[in-house]
């Protein structure tokens, strides 16, 4: 019997859309650089048709046009009015997640992938779970490393308890950003460890370092502790001008382990040291993402991340800008009160 192909749809033909490297241009940054993108992850799959994609741009749906045989639209309302569709990436700013997700969903698209950070409110992000629960649709976001073989090898070498009874984490990165960067990080965490955060006491970096999608978005970098579920301290250092390698490091009774760009070591307490090479690879993380959207509407799999863990990470990130306004005092989770009104302006 033949499976049923699926018809796509990008929202946002920018960087990580469209592939776009005009857009990467302006923001310094190289799309051979990314896990990934939308466009490529659909056109990667066989049985994703990708069918549309809307872009306020001209020049970004020009250059896609010249990409792809798909069909675009000015208006990404007009594209969900116009076309059957069953995936949909949402590849847009932060600010614009919720309405086209929600929007998604009212639609009848059976599978929305979204960028990350999932919203810029804990709000927003909660409308958008319930909608997409409400309509049967499938929301995935773009954490890529959830679906990257490293963090994936890592997570279940520390769940196996190669590390013996885990003792704290530490976390850094640089380019501060913890809406945009620290998002990766701390989901990342979570995954690693297996535990949610509980608490949070943070201090931001203030320094106003200008934001590269435009003096709209103030996303603070910062520092603090993170505490984990059964008391487990992690440390975080992501301050908007620092040049540290980017990396997670989780340390336990018998061992300490650290992923970063490298790859990852383990370091045993008896002295001795293993090197794991990063992973020789095929497809990228985004790949990975829709063939398991793909396996999830097939009714082969549950689909391995649920948006509640990106929700989760949301209300870590506001709970350092809630903890900063108090002098570092620690904020619990979940967040109460005016805390949870709280906006993130990440890109």
């Amino acid at each position: 019997m033949n499976e049923p192909a699926y018809r796509g749809a990008i929202i946002g033909l920018g960087f990580i859309g469209g592939a776009d490297q005009v857009s990467g241009d302006a923001l310094g940054q190289q799309v051979s650089d990314l896990d990934g993108t939308h466009l490529a992850a659909m056109q990667n799959h066989p049985r994703v048709n990708l069918v549309a994609g809307s872009s306020r741009d001209p020049g970004r749906r020009e250059r896609f046009s010249q990409r792809t045989s798909a069909k675009t639209y000015a208006d990404w309302r007009e594209m969900l009015a116009g076309e059957q569709l069953d995936i949909v990436s949402v590849a847009t700013y932060a600010p614009q997640h919720a309405r086209m997700t929600i929007a998604c969903a009212e639609a009848g698209v059976r599978a929305v992938l979204c960028e990350k950070p999932i919203a810029t409110s804990l709000p927003e992000a909660e409308r958008m779970l319930a909608s997409c629960a409400a309509s049967g649709t499938l929301l995935a976001v773009n954490h890529n490393r959830r679906f990257h073989p490293d963090y994936r090898r890592l997570r279940d070498f520390i769940a196996t308890g190669e590390l013996g009874e885990l003792t704290s984490a530490s976390v850094q990165w640089a380019s501060g950003r913890l809406g945009n960067v620290g998002t990766h990080v701390f989901n990342a965490l979570c995954m690693l460890t297996g535990r949610q955060v509980e608490a949070v006491s943070a201090t931001l970096d203030l320094s106003g370092k200008p934001d590269c999608r435009g003096p709209e978005f103030q996303d603070p970098g910062g520092y603090g502790v993170l505490r984990l579920h059964g008391g487990l301290p992690a440390t975080f250092d992501a301050l908007d001008y620092a040049t540290v390698p980017a990396s997670i490091t989780i340390n336990g009774k018998d061992a300490t382990a650290t992923i970063g760009a490298g790859g990852v070591t383990i370091d045993h307490r008896t002295g001795s040291r293993d090197h794991w090479p990063p992973a020789e690879r095929t497809e990228s993380s985004m790949d990975v993402a829709l063939r398991e959207i793909v396996d999830s509407l097939d009714g082969k799999v549950a689909f391995s991340d649920p948006p509640e863990n990106s929700l989760h990470t949301l209300e870590t990130i506001i709970a350092c800008h809630a903890s900063h306004r108090r002098n570092a005092a620690w904020v619990e989770l979940p967040l109460q009160s005016d805390d949870r009104e709280l906006i993130v302006h990440s890109g």
